[in-house]
């Protein structure tokens, strides 16, 4: 099997188990999820990376890494902003 294939299959079994897991303890949103799903494509990036020169494919990822940075920044911030205190801001 390719080796990018074989990282789709891994990023989506891990996806499925975090969506299993939140399930199973009662916990599944849609935040959660995103920030669960996105710490394990940081660490199955980190866990494949070649020694010698990246594939195009693999330079392709930090598209996708930048845009779950943003998203996990907002969903931070919007949870900052619920924590403080009205009028806080």
């Amino acid at each position: 099997m390719d080796r990018r294939f074989r990282f789709v299959f891994a990023q989506s079994a891990w996806m499925v188990l975090v969506a299993l897991a939140l399930t199973l303890f009662g916990s599944l949103t849609p935040s959660l999820y995103f920030i669960a799903s996105y710490i394990g494509l940081l660490v199955l990036i980190e866990l494949t990376a070649p020694f010698a020169v990246a594939p195009a494919w693999r330079l392709r990822l930090r598209w996708l890494v930048l845009l779950g940075l943003s998203v996990f920044g907002y969903l931070a911030v919007r949870r900052v902003l619920d924590i403080l205190p009205p009028g806080a801001f």
